[in-house]
């Protein structure tokens, strides 16, 4: 299972940036897939998820500024983000859920079994 995630960059506080995720195999093969991202001195913080039913989740810090979305046809998951803020500045990875028994909380990265490589976010004030 490969996970690849992009489109990170340098951007001013108030820009936009999408992010990819082109996972291996089908984004339907997952239960769901996630955001999250670990900026210096702090925890992984759980960003965005969907579910392989198209239910979406946020965390409080980026509703109404992020949006998570898939484009099943390029396997393939974004993560747009606008009205970028100074701490939203951390590396973002993405990762997938492949079970989806039980009880699933889905932002947090414990749930998840599969991670890709991080794309750096900066924004500058």
């Amino acid at each position: 299972v490969q996970l690849q995630a992009s489109g990170g960059g340098l951007v001013q506080a108030g820009g936009s940036l999408r992010l990819s995720c082109t996972v291996s195999g089908s984004t339907s093969d997952y239960h769901a897939i996630g955001w999250f991202r670990l900026a210096p001195g702090k925890q992984h913080e759980g960003v965005s998820c969907i579910e392989s039913d198209g239910m979406t989740y946020y965390a409080d810090s980026v509703k109404g500024r992020f949006t998570i979305s898939r484009e099943s046809a390029k396997n393939t998951v974004y993560l747009q983000m606008n009205s970028l803020k100074p701490e939203d500045t951390a590396v973002y990875y993405c990762a997938a859920e492949q079970a989806g028994m039980g009880t699933f909380s889905p932002l947090d990265p414990y749930e998840y079994d599969y991670w890709g490589q991080g794309t750096q976010v900066t924004v500058s004030s």
